[in-house]
């Protein structure tokens, strides 16, 4: 089962995404991180996250980009690394490891615009593909993501570039997950 957790920023999908893993029948749960902290406000963030986490049975595995590389079973004892049964995963969050697959780190170039034809496509493609790996890998998976694309603002062409990358990997995600749902202000709204 693969459900799609979105809402903006502070809107509570953290929490409730979380929420549906604790819930799921599965014993084994696994957090894969992908926020690369930058300055004391992201790695503020990161330790509340930590904290929330603590004894709550995640393993934790940070990976700020492809994520498809990623094999879950090389964190278990004892257990076969096939067996997807009694396995969760929430994967916290589609919109960091975009902007870290995105953007070359220190350049402040992006991967997307040095490909030729179709590079949001591409990019889109390869960050859903790198996440539905996961989801063969476990019974239960959460996937948390972000609105960026409701304030009607234009950007500077970096920045729309990244929104337009965030709409195409939205909208390949949710057709693959079993479930959609919505966060805002605090409450779930389901749409699949």
């Amino acid at each position: 089962m693969i459900t799609l957790v979105t809402g903006g920023s502070g809107s509570g999908k953290s929490e409730y995404a979380e929420g549906l893993i604790l819930d799921s029948p599965c014993s084994r749960r696994f957090y894969v991180a992908t926020m690369i902290a930058y300055g004391k406000e992201g790695r503020d963030k990161v330790e509340r996250h930590r904290v929330l986490r603590k004894g709550k049975g995640f393993i934790t595995i940070e990976k700020p980009r492809n994520v498809g590389e990623v094999m879950v079973g090389e964190y278990e004892t004892g257990l076969s690394p096939l067996s997807r049964t009694g396995r969760a995963l929430l994967l916290e969050c589609v919109s960091n490891l975009a902007a870290n697959e995105m953007f070359k780190e220190g350049t402040g170039k992006t991967e997307a615009g040095e490909q030729q034809g179709g590079p949001i496509q591409r990019l889109s493609h390869k960050i859903a593909e790198d996440i539905i790996s996961l989801a063969g890998q476990v019974q239960d998976m959460v996937i948390v993501t972000n609105e960026v694309d409701r304030d009607g603002i234009c950007y500077e062409p970096e920045t729309m570039e990244y929104i337009r990358l965030m709409g195409c990997l939205n909208q390949k995600l949710a057709s693959a997950a079993d479930r959609v749902v919505e966060v805002v202000y605090g409450i779930p709204v389901p749409f699949k």
